[in-house]
């Protein structure tokens, strides 16, 4: 695919990634399910490895169904608790659902940098959310974390006909910004759904954040950076950009 980035055609938007990107979902989930192996030995008396045991089987069955449409919201890992509990526990299922849910929200807030990023770049930028997933659980996540104030739109796959990486849910965003593509930048962690999309759509770039620091690089981002924090160095005013665009314009 040719480079579309132009230095002479001025960046006016990003588009962002949720999970991983500008929350630490994996990490902040994992430290969740660890705060209540602690709980469910210290105040409920489980043995340690029952208490590892059932904290790693619920956060693995979480992560490949985060909702069920079949039962409410808050619900759903209360079902999934009570399915991971030994027998002689499930009747705690639903009070370790309402820690789970208090921890994870506490372990996925936005850090004061990330805010502090936002906030900065909503002086210079329109700012969109771009997120896969079900709706009412991602939805969930924007509501408890209070995000909907740093964006000028927001789309969740699930309450669309796409998700990324088809070209159709980032070239909606640019619709709802009334921006061209090739004025808008992607950032995310995965280049299979973030980067290979927002290539498709023949954004003005994309901007890679891997999830591990040894995940293999890739030449398909025109940028990689270590935590969102760093976008500003990568950002159209910056030398260090306009430099890299002058060299893939040449391609």
């Amino acid at each position: 695919m040719a480079c579309v980035y132009d230095e002479n055609n001025d960046v006016s938007a990003i588009l962002f990634d949720l999970d991983n990107t500008l929350i630490q979902t994996r990490k902040g989930d994992s430290k969740a399910c660890n705060k209540l192996v602690e709980i469910l030995q210290q105040e409920y008396g489980l043995p340690q490895n029952l208490a590892v045991e059932s904290a790693s089987n619920f956060l693995r069955a979480f992560r490949a169904r985060p909702d069920d449409d079949s039962y409410a919201l808050d619900e759903w890992p209360a079902h999934l608790w009570r399915n991971c509990l030994p027998k002689n526990y499930k009747h705690i299922a639903k009070n370790i659902s309402a820690e789970w849910l208090k921890l994870r929200f506490q372990y996925l807030a936005l850090t004061n940098d990330v805010i502090h990023l936002l906030e900065t770049l909503r002086e210079d930028y329109l700012l969109g959310l771009i997120t896969n997933g079900p709706s009412r659980a991602q939805w969930q996540k924007i509501d408890r974390l209070g995000l909907r104030k740093y964006f000028d739109c927001l789309l969740v796959s699930g309450d669309l006909p796409w998700e990324k990486p088809d070209q159709e849910i980032f070239l909606e965003a640019c619709k709802l910004l009334n921006v061209e593509p090739r004025s808008c930048i992607m950032v995310g962690d995965k280049l299979e759904t973030d980067i290979k999309g927002g290539k498709e759509a023949e954004l003005a770039g994309t901007v890679w954040i891997p999830l591990q620091k040894d995940e293999e690089s890739s030449d398909l981002p025109d940028f990689t950076i270590d935590k969102v924090t760093l976008l500003p160095e990568v950002l159209p005013h910056s030398p260090r950009l306009k430099r890299a665009a002058n060299r893939t314009n040449e391609c």
